[in-house]
């Protein structure tokens, strides 16, 4: 048996004045999935650095967004370049910060962990080892943001077997991911995770597919891992998902009522939990599942301005 851990899950929260977290929720681990700010300003990292101290854990992990370019120096200097007429540098201080001002400011925060893309390793307050791998790269075929590449060139996530959690900005192709009708993740982030097999997935970026999923893998992954392939629906679970809540256009009038009824107790209670360990219902088996997480907070229907933060509970190998 390993030593249950709890998760505070959050991401794309975009220094957005509306978003407040449940200051009685505590947890061994928070985690933010990216996009802290909508235009990468100072004042909003200020604003988000103040709304991750609301969080009860000792253990607070942070990854970059697309939106967070004064985080990616080549980002930013590129889109200072691009201005016509040129900027004065002292007005691009004075709202961005100067190179690097950014990066300092989170990884000189007490009790906050910056983490570069790559993985990382943990020993918690609880005993227990965690073994992260993060990025906060997404594909993009416009560019222009920060941490992105172009989907037809695809990205390499180097993600290790013993991995416990990744945590990304974007979601994996097929899980969590639609956007508009259209699937948005990255392939070649499903093929990675597919291979690792974590115990968790988490990530935001596509706030439409808020959610949550557990997946049972087919007991061989295919040269090309896709999620036609290497997932069995039949065994996996959605443990919640958006259009359950905000509802869908074919509901009646009496079902769209109980889900706004069901979204303003979600909203007051300030979170979403699931619980995955041993004796659960749904216990996560050690590269039989993973569980994947959505957490983008910021909401996209106006019932729902404030999509629930994930309060998480799975269990990791002692330190």
């Amino acid at each position: 048996m390993g030593i249950k851990t709890k998760f505070i899950i959050v991401s794309d929260t975009h220094a957005d004045d509306d978003i407040r977290l449940n200051g009685d929720i505590t947890a061994d681990v928070a985690i933010h999935c990216g996009d802290l700010t909508e235009e990468s300003k100072m004042e909003e990292f200020r604003e988000t650095l103040q709304l991750l101290r609301e969080i009860n854990a000792p253990l607070k992990l942070v990854i970059a967004g697309n939106h967070d370019f004064t985080l990616d120096e080549t980002a930013f200097r590129a889109k200072v370049a691009e201005v016509v007429p040129a900027l004065e540098p002292k007005l691009v201080e004075s709202v961005y910060g100067r190179y690097g001002e950014a990066r300092e400011c989170l990884k000189n925060t007490p009790g906050l962990t910056f983490l570069d893309e790559g993985t990382h390793k943990f020993t918690l307050d609880n005993g227990a080892l965690l073994t992260v791998y993060a990025s906060p790269y997404t594909p993009s075929e416009a560019g222009g943001g920060a941490f992105q590449y172009s989907p037809r060139s695809g990205h390499w996530f180097d993600i290790g077997e013993q991995v416990d959690i990744v945590v990304t900005h974007g979601p994996p192709h097929g899980v969590l991911d639609v956007a508009q009708s259209q699937r948005a993740g990255c392939p070649h982030l499903f093929a990675a995770v597919a291979r690792a097999r974590p115990r968790m997935h988490c990530f935001g970026h596509i706030h439409e597919g808020w959610g949550a999923k557990l997946v049972a893998w087919r007991p061989q992954i295919s040269d090309k891992p896709s999620h036609f392939t290497d997932i069995d629906n039949g065994s996996s679970k959605v443990i919640e998902k958006l259009s359950n809540i905000t509802g869908i256009k074919y509901d009646t009038a009496d079902t769209r009522r109980k889900k706004l009824q069901a979204a303003q107790h979600f909203i007051q209670r300030g979170f979403f939990s699931t619980s995955h360990c041993e004796n659960d219902d749904t216990p996560i088996e050690w590269k039989s599942n993973t569980l994947f997480v959505n957490a983008a907070t910021q909401g996209v229907d106006e019932a729902f301005p404030v999509q629930p933060p994930w309060l998480v509970e799975l269990e990791l190998p002692a330190g």
